[in-house]
């Protein structure tokens, strides 16, 4: 999963950007609002975690902008401000979620993955495709109701392939969810990964789409 952090407080980002890396997230970290519109143009994220009082442009300002360019893309504010109206603001503004700080990185975690579900359009906690099942919450995989331990990347690339099941993900695009701008790519690195997944769990779960990316099939 490939986040955007903006947060300009290196005591706050500092904890909250290891401990989404140790979730299993990619994530860019800027710390000014230029910087979080020039990433929010040039990247595809899933989530973005923003501050509000930010140096050079302010958090309502990008979320609006964000929004009157029909980004779609979830936000979770996260500020010092604990007001209704500034709440009620945010949030009319495009925000998704509020979180006033302090607070708890597990909270924050647990709100993230809520806020994919519903992305996604699933009610359950649980992913399943046949006899694998992938539980975001744990971070753990089943097949056969026995857990397999998959390496953190190996975990994330399932995650994304099950939680778009039906549509072909290219290899870049499964890149650009799983490295942030500072991790080194090897050219075949998700090929590599992709067949230790097969081996755990079985080589039918994922199909290559010749020339194209790779597929989880939609149940039924």
């Amino acid at each position: 999963m490939r986040l955007l952090l903006v947060e300009d407080d290196d005591l706050v980002g500092d904890p909250l950007h290891l401990g989404l890396e140790q979730q299993g997230c990619a994530v860019d970290w800027v710390r000014d609002g230029i910087s979080a519109e020039h990433a929010l143009f040039a990247e595809n994220y899933e989530i973005v975690i923003l501050d509000l009082n930010i140096p050079n442009r302010d958090g309502i300002t990008i979320l609006k902008n964000l929004r009157a360019q029909d980004n779609a893309v979830p936000v979770i504010i996260v500020s010092a401000r604990d007001s209704i109206e500034d709440r009620i603001t945010a949030l009319n503004s495009g925000g998704d979620d509020y979180m006033i700080k302090p607070f708890d990185l597990n909270e924050l975690y647990a709100r993230v993955r809520v806020l994919l579900r519903r992305v996604h359009g699933r009610s359950s906690l649980s992913i399943k495709r046949g006899t694998v099942e992938l539980d975001p919450s744990s971070h753990s995989v089943k097949r056969n109701n026995h857990e397999v331990t998959l390496t953190r990347r190996e975990f994330s690339i399932l995650h994304m392939l099950m939680e778009n099941e039906g549509k072909v993900l290219s290899r870049s695009r499964l890149e650009t969810s799983l490295y942030a701008w500072n991790d080194e790519v090897e050219s075949n690195t998700i090929e590599v990964h992709i067949h230790h997944i097969r081996k755990k769990l079985g080589s039918h779960l994922i199909r290559t789409i010749r020339g194209v990316g790779y597929l989880v099939e939609r149940a039924g």
